[in-house]
């Protein structure tokens, strides 16, 4: 597998470049078998949204979930704030990043309120319980997104796009800038897959969250990122600003798709149009 060679940023969306205060160092990780990630190193850059995307199985998720401290690497090591993830407490954790997973589940019949709530469970003290700054950052977490209508809804009456938005209002209430999310639009529609990723997007721009997030849809992912990430095979091969990164010959490479990649006219990043062959 080509290697590409990492690529300055030149996209139409700009963001702050700064520190890394998460990062990925030499980490090899499997589930008892061959590795799934090989001595892999990445940085997710502060104040940016970057992207994960790849192959079914090329090792995305496990990488996410190693970097949120829920695996460990057989080698090599994740740092949080210049610390190794794997000597902090898990709690210490949940107060400087929050993940949200694939497919959260909650008990049949919670409320968007309570959900949200329990994001401040990693701020409690056994001497100091639910405090009028925790109710405080829930009703900012249900403002950012836009589900203060929603607080008394059980999340099996609401729509897709409702539910996730209410996941990802628990994981600002952690009230944390590092936010991990794993697949957050799998099983929506498309409408409602682009209400998620405004969301997201408006919480970096104008909140300065960080973001990490996996996602399948190549075009999506050149439209909401500052920078992507293309692993294959349990490595990176790739990463930088979304029109350096997609390319023809990567995207031929890594997926085995023979696409064209034209520059959106609106924006001028890069749109990935596969080819047919009944329609040449």
């Amino acid at each position: 597998m080509t290697t590409y060679a990492d690529s300055s940023p030149a996209t139409a969306r700009t963001a702050p470049v700064g520190g890394a205060r998460l990062r990925a160092e030499g980490v090899t990780v499997g589930y008892g078998g061959a590795p799934v990630v090989k001595d892999l190193s990445l940085e997710v850059v502060d104040g940016q949204v970057t992207t994960i995307v790849g192959p079914n199985g090329c090792g995305k998720s496990t990488l996410l979930r190693t970097m949120a401290r829920l695996l460990a690497p057989t080698s090599g090591t994740v740092l949080l704030d210049g610390e190794p993830i794997g000597a902090t407490s898990t709690k210490e954790v949940a107060r400087r990043l929050a993940l949200l997973p694939q497919s959260p589940v909650a008990p049949e019949g919670l409320v968007v309120g309570d959900l949200v709530a329990r994001g401040r469970h990693p701020h409690q003290r056994w001497f100091q319980q639910w405090s009028r700054e925790d109710e405080g950052v829930v009703e900012e977490a249900l403002a950012a997104t836009d589900t203060l209508d929603l607080r008394d809804r059980a999340l099996d009456q609401l729509s897709g796009g409702q539910r996730q938005r209410a996941w990802i209002a628990m994981t600002l209430a952690q009230d944390t800038d590092l936010l991990l999310l794993d697949e957050p639009t799998t099983f929506l529609d498309l409408a409602h897959q682009v209400e998620v990723l405004e969301l997201v997007c408006r919480l970096n721009r104008e909140r300065g969250r960080t973001v990490a997030m996996v996602l399948h849809d190549l075009n999506l992912a050149a439209r909401y990122s500052d920078r992507i990430v293309v692993m294959a095979g349990g490595e990176v091969v790739a990463q930088g600003d979304p029109g350096s990164v997609l390319t023809e010959e990567l995207l031929a490479d890594v997926f085995g798709l023979v696409a064209d990649v034209l520059p959106c006219p609106r924006t001028g990043l890069p749109i990935v149009v596969p080819r047919s062959s009944h329609l040449e």
